[in-house]
């Protein structure tokens, strides 16, 4: 297979369906090989790029979400089980926070609960993560709808943010060593954190530049109504999916699940048609959608799909009991459904190089 840039639409989607997965249990062994699929397909083909050096970004974020997520329930938690592990001082509260504990008794349910929660937290960024290290977030602008063409473009600025200052710490601390910089840690940050703060000030207006000498924001106005049509269809369509993803998420609602996903989808799209003639606009050298993009988005959605299909079986194993406190098991048949999303590390196409890519 022939080196080239993968759709960076393919990634994203991948990388939802994993996080998808990881929404739908709190047991630690499948969320960690979901982390282990995403981290594995990420060492397998992410390419040189600066975005491509996030994904450790996105691990340590997760470590701390998972850290904080086990001391706010330490912090204010309550006795929940009575396998009670250390006590700390109690600090009384007001009446009108009655219920409300600070400290006090810690039970190892407690404890557990927080680690289970904060684990498929991080997870799900990490599943992000892994999308913002293997596609190119400026890319995305040419397959964003013109419907959402002021939002694409904020929303690709805001992804590229962590790429960017993960590149910028690494140059800045490469300028420092080649200076002779000796100091580390907390004494070294001030002599990090400025120049790193004016790269992205230099990037930002820079980028700016560029956006306005190609005649990014021209628009070609309709009439008002036109308008509100498109604004009233797309936010209805937009508000229809996200309820709709959480009605199938949840699986407790028929009429919320899947018939308001279609419904929103359905609304979003006339809005999207109708918006993409607000915006005039030409694509050089568009990126191609091909097999290899179709096997990525499939191994993604099918990893969640397969996961919902065989939650009947072991559900158990699913959510780990907590009350009575038990230790959480794989199923055989749970793991095999996230195996599926290891598939783009074989089937996907390795990645240009930058000096390539950009020729």
């Amino acid at each position: 297979m022939l080196a080239r840039t993968l759709h960076p639409a393919a990634w994203w989607v991948w990388a939802l369906g994993l996080a998808v997965a990881a929404s739908r249990t709190t047991n630690p062994f499948l969320l960690g090989l979901i982390i282990a699929v995403a981290a594995y397909v990420v060492t397998s083909r992410r390419g040189d790029a600066p975005w491509a050096l996030a994904f450790r970004l996105y691990v340590w974020l997760g470590v701390f979400i998972v850290v904080m997520r086990v001391l706010f329930r330490i912090l204010v938690g309550g006795l929940d089980g009575g396998h009670v592990l250390f006590e700390l001082p109690e600090i009384p509260l007001p009446d009108i926070a009655a219920g409300i504990t600070l400290l006090g008794p810690t039970s190892a349910e407690e404890l557990l609960g927080g680690f289970y929660d904060g684990l498929r937290l991080a997870t799900m960024v990490i599943c992000i993560g892994a999308a913002n290290a293997l596609a190119n977030p400026k890319r995305m602008l040419k397959a964003v709808p013109g419907a959402l063409y002021e939002v694409g473009t904020a929303v690709t600025v805001a992804l590229s943010v962590a790429p960017q200052l993960v590149e910028s710490v690494q140059r800045v601390r490469k300028a420092r060593r080649l200076r002779a910089g000796r100091r580390k840690g907390m004494r070294a940050l001030r002599g990090i954190v400025i120049p790193v703060l004016s790269d992205a000030m230099d990037r930002s207006l820079l980028l700016a530049a560029a956006m306005d000498s190609r005649g990014y924001g021209r628009r070609n106005y309709l009439p008002l109504r036109l308008r509100v049509l498109i604004g009233v269809c797309v936010l209805a369509g937009l508000v229809g999916v996200c309820v709709g993803v959480y009605g199938v998420l949840d699986g407790t609602s028929t009429v919320l699940g899947v018939p308001m996903l279609l419904a929103g989808m359905a609304v979003a799209g006339i809005g999207f048609v109708l918006g993409g003639r607000r915006v005039r606009r030409s694509v050089y050298r568009p990126d191609p959608w091909r097999w290899p993009e179709t096997a990525v988005v499939c191994s993604g959605a099918g990893a969640a799909a397969l996961l919902m299909l065989t939650s009947g079986i072991d559900p158990g194993n699913l959510y780990p009991s907590l009350s009575p406190l038990g230790w959480p098991e794989l199923s055989p048949v749970h793991g095999a459904s996230l195996l599926v999303g290891l598939l783009p590390a074989w089937l996907a196409p390795r990645p240009l190089p930058v000096t390539e890519a950009v020729a």
